[in-house]
């Protein structure tokens, strides 16, 4: 059986997130999820994805954040990254609306097939959910785990230490997350969230090309957005 315990995350992040991993809380949460996995339960992601985006984007080369809220329920779905799915799964249906949005905002971008968003987080994008795990089928389960204060100290902890980052806050939960961020610094970008339930109110806010454009302004170079 996987442990917990058993997680490694990129040696940056490490250091950088040091005093959070030795902090009660932290000690609660894979305490917590040690208890789960023994009553029998299915957590997703699974152990080693858990951290994922962390160990696909070192601290230094975090160029945007799009935050979402807890990792998908269903199996097979999660694998570390916000929004995205591997590529043999069904492209959910708020990633859909996002590919619309890119239709629309940066020029020449296909709508793939697939919902693997990688080659974002190769070029700097970071994928971050504020719950880093979820019972199978159960969404939002583990919101009170204690995650939410480890995220929360990552979000202070990139704008803290970089410059320059834009920050993709998508829905009322995401919003409340500015106050972490240094707006003199940064770039915060605000939109309901891409969920078909708010129906076409994402659509138009034209973040991909105002990030990259912000990016560019920074002297960084652009993501290509093309899947």
């Amino acid at each position: 059986m996987e442990k917990i315990t058993d997680v490694q995350i990129e040696e940056s992040w490490k250091v950088a997130l040091q005093e959070e991993f030795q902090q009660d809380y932290f000690v609660a949460i894979k305490q917590k999820l040690k208890a789960e996995i023994e009553e029998g339960k299915v957590i997703y992601p699974k152990g080693k994805l858990i951290f994922n985006a962390f160990n696909q984007v070192p601290l230094a080369q975090v160029k945007v954040v799009i935050l979402g809220q807890d990792p998908y329920h269903g199996p097979n779905q999660a694998h570390g990254l916000s929004f995205s799915v591997p590529m043999t799964e069904r492209v959910p249906a708020s990633l859909r609306n996002v590919y619309k949005e890119l239709e629309s905002d940066i020029e020449g971008f296909v709508k793939p097939k697939h919902g693997n968003l990688e080659a974002w987080a190769k070029q700097g994008v970071f994928l971050l959910n504020a719950s880093l795990t979820v019972e199978h089928k159960k969404a939002g389960s583990h919101k009170k785990l204690g995650w939410m204060k480890f995220t929360d100290a990552v979000i202070q902890k990139i704008s803290d230490e970089l410059d320059g980052v834009v920050f993709m806050l998508w829905g009322n939960f995401a919003k409340q997350k500015a106050s972490l961020i240094d707006g003199n610094k940064h770039l915060i970008l605000e939109a309901v969230h891409p969920s078909p339930l708010a129906g076409n109110k994402f659509l138009g806010n034209k973040h991909f090309s105002q990030a990259n454009e912000y990016l560019q302004q920074q002297g960084k170079n652009a993501i290509d957005w093309k899947l």
